[in-house]
């Protein structure tokens, strides 16, 4: 697998054009796939602007090429297949199918997916061995980290290979060693928003006082180190006696808090409904999202020399 140049996208949406500006950006051949012509169109501006802030040559939005269908690809020439269609677990037992038949036996077909277990997307196929997970965070070209999953049937070598793979890259990939739920990120972000929503629903802080405790507090401390170096440096004593007084009073409902459920029901899901906690308008979310890019490129940069050499024991 040492001389790969050629990787499949499978959707182009949100998350597929961030991953094709990642690969593009690291001199690929880059073809993506997506049944819509809207998105299609869209996708060199896109890859121009993510390049751009990537500061990588504009002009390898040459190395990208759009199809409206998978057969349309020459797949002979195929290294790596990453899907990031649609969370729906039924399309995703039907693209798999589609690539099995299509792509080398021995080329990794990773998944983006954020809900779904690798094992339970790949476990009708017969080289199964080769599904692996491969997680971005959004925007994907901008937030270092991405998720390398083991289910229990992926061959480790595969693991290996995108592991390093995702390092020449440019991005920080960690291992996930088991197939759980939500994998890693995202299970400590949903843990960190039920007791953020309760707190919120009980009347105790407002949605903007939680935003500024985690950015100006522990969330600032994160940029320099995680939350296992930093009780390192406080003591676990610390925390054993913190969290012996602390656990009981933690929120432990098993769904989401009813003002969440009534917002939805609502139609206030955020930025691309206009309304969420807070009133949108598109100049107000362009500027919001140019605001948060600039800062997430800034930040990165402090992060550079860490990102290169390896997180302690990542």
């Amino acid at each position: 697998m040492a001389n790969q140049q050629h990787v499949v996208i499978v959707g182009g949406g949100v998350m597929g054009g961030d991953i094709a500006t990642i690969f593009a950006a690291g001199g690929w051949n880059v073809h993506v796939m997506s049944p819509s012509a809207k998105t299609r169109a869209a996708l060199p501006a896109r890859l121009a602007a993510g390049l751009n802030k990537l500061g990588a040559n504009a002009a390898n939005t040459a190395l990208v090429k759009t199809y409206a269908n998978l057969d349309e690809i020459a797949w002979r020439n195929v290294d790596l297949v990453v899907e990031a269609a649609t969370e729906d677990l039924a399309l995703k037992h039907q693209l798999f199918a589609q690539l099995e038949t299509l792509a080398r036996p021995e080329i990794p077909l990773a998944s983006n997916t954020s809900t779904f277990p690798i094992g339970e997307i790949g476990k009708h196929l017969k080289t199964r061995s080769r599904v692996v997970g491969l997680h971005y965070f959004m925007p994907a070209h901008l937030v270092p980290l991405v998720e390398v999953i083991k289910a229990d049937f992926t061959d480790k070598t595969v693991a290996d290979w995108l592991e390093q793979n995702q390092r020449q890259l440019g991005k920080v990939p960690v291992r996930v060693n088991k197939d759980i739920p939500g994998f890693i990120g995202n299970r400590l972000q949903h843990a960190m928003m039920r007791e953020a929503l309760y707190l919120i629903a009980e009347g105790v802080v407002s949605p903007e006082g939680i935003d500024t405790a985690v950015r100006f507090g522990f969330g600032f401390r994160f940029i320099a180190c995680g939350p296992m170096m930093q009780k390192e440096m406080s003591g676990w004593d610390t925390i054993l006696y913190g969290g012996t007084s602390i656990y009981p009073s933690l929120h432990n409902d098993q769904a989401p808090p009813q003002f969440l459920r009534d917002m939805v029901a609502k139609g206030r899901i955020g930025m691309k409904a206009g309304r969420g906690l807070w009133e949108w308008t598109d100049d107000s979310v362009a500027k919001e999202k140019a605001r948060i890019e600039k800062a997430l490129q800034a930040a990165f940069e402090i992060l550079k020399a860490d990102a290169a050499g390896g997180q302690k024991k990542a």
